[in-house]
């Protein structure tokens, strides 16, 4: 009978790094993305993976990273400390492309009266994102929220410029892809976890 418990506890834990062993990367359209990231002193998971796709094309996978996990898009906006979209580009996209895509997506999903107040800011992002000129297959961009700073965008691990402040203006960039008319349904379900 003594033996029992003891066969017992050796399985387990012969079993346990099976049973607790996840992987270190999330696939999708072919290109990884850690499951966990440091950002601004403090570990964020991964929330959710999607591909923004318009027909048969898709232009690039992205990964929001989140303090902690999130299932609505309000959720995602508003939870407090640093966050991070990445964007890893499929194929070569002209800048000005993401410029238009920013603007309308921010028209379509952010209140009216709320707009004029991220004007100047807008087009300050605006300025960061057109400087890259175009860009690459492979590149990967972090659009980042540090929490003192703002918005930090980086290109391939290098930062683009000044930081663009205020935490409305980062939700207004989550909302282009996670609002009520996002760019993509099916990369808003993604990177809320419903993939």
């Amino acid at each position: 009978m003594k033996l029992l418990p003891r066969l017992l506890l050796l399985c387990l834990a012969l079993l346990s790094p099976w049973a607790v062993a996840q992987p270190a990367r999330t696939e999708i359209a072919g290109v990884a993305f850690d499951n966990q990231v440091r950002l601004d002193g403090q570990e964020l998971r991964l929330n959710g993976v999607g591909t923004r796709s318009v027909a048969w094309f898709t232009g690039y996978a992205a990964g929001l990273y989140l303090p902690q996990p999130a299932s609505t898009a309000a959720q995602a906006q508003h939870a407090h400390g640093p966050k991070r979209l990445q964007l890893k580009m499929l194929v070569d996209v002209p800048a000005e492309e993401f410029v238009k895509a920013f603007h309308k997506g921010v028209g379509r999903n952010v209140p009216a009266p709320q707009q004029p107040a991220l004007a100047e800011r807008m087009s300050q992002f605006a300025a960061l994102v057109r400087g890259v000129g175009t860009v690459k297959k492979g590149d990967t961009v972090n659009l980042d929220f540090v929490p003192a700073r703002g918005l930090v965008f980086t290109l391939n691990g290098q930062p683009r410029g000044a930081p663009v402040p205020g935490a409305d203006h980062y939700a207004a960039l989550l909302a282009v892809f996670l609002g009520e008319r996002p760019v993509d349904d099916k990369m808003k379900l993604g990177l809320l976890g419903a993939r």
